[in-house]
């Protein structure tokens, strides 16, 4: 077997390992999504608010993660947590920390979306005497959400591309199982090329959707 040749044949025996690992990539790519739209909607709430405190703390936080790696930030939570106590799986680390780093760009882009609507909007709800909440619930995020999705999906497929970093605390996403398929069959251009042909296939149906989800809801 020429290892200069692609055999096709001995790629696609690596396709069931491969896809047993794309469950694991997009797994931690949905639930690190879902903790980053959650996260970044609390920190965006907070720099809105009237306490100083507040929203000292959650710039804080927010510059604190844009700035730093991702890399640097996997490592923290996956070394650091045991000794505080809290024992987290390699994989729960790992959606943790995408979670955490996403959320703080997020946060950016709800700031962007609930600062698009007309102040007129919160003046209205005061005049109608609705509290901040229901006001904030029930009139600005129905109309600050719409135009950020091309946002959010831009950094869900950006969190996909990222997932690779998980493997350095031994998450066996995608690419860490190519790898080690390398180092078993001295073969790296089977398993390397299938895996850039996923994440291209995934990230152009992610693409899609997204537009779709940008036509229905924004236009």
């Amino acid at each position: 077997m020429n290892a200069k040749t692609f055999d096709w044949d001995f790629a696609w025996s690596l396709m069931p390992e491969l896809l047993d690992a794309l469950r694991i990539t997009i797994a931690a790519t949905v639930l690190g999504m879902v903790l980053a739209m959650a996260l970044g909607l609390f920190w965006a709430v907070l720099r809105k608010s009237k306490f100083p405190l507040l929203y000292w703390l959650a710039t804080t936080v927010v510059e604190f993660f844009r700035s730093t790696p991702l890399l640097i930030q996997v490592y923290f939570l996956f070394y650091v947590l045991p000794d505080a106590g809290l024992r987290l799986t390699p994989f729960q680390t790992g959606v943790l920390a995408l979670g955490i780093h996403y959320s703080a760009y997020l946060a950016e882009v709800y700031r962007a979306g609930i600062d698009s609507v007309p102040e007129g909007q919160w003046e209205a709800a005061k005049a109608l005497n609705l509290s901040r909440v229901r006001t904030f619930k029930s009139i600005i995020l129905p109309q600050a959400l719409p135009p950020v999705i091309p946002a959010l999906g831009n950094y869900l497929i950006a969190m996909f591309k990222d997932t690779p970093m998980l493997s350095a605390i031994t998450v066996l996403e995608l690419l860490q199982t190519a790898k080690i398929i390398g180092a078993e069959t001295f073969r790296y251009i089977e398993p390397l090329t299938l895996v850039g042909a996923l994440f291209l296939i995934l990230s152009l149906i992610s693409a899609k959707m997204i537009r779709f989800l940008e036509q229905r809801y924004v236009y």
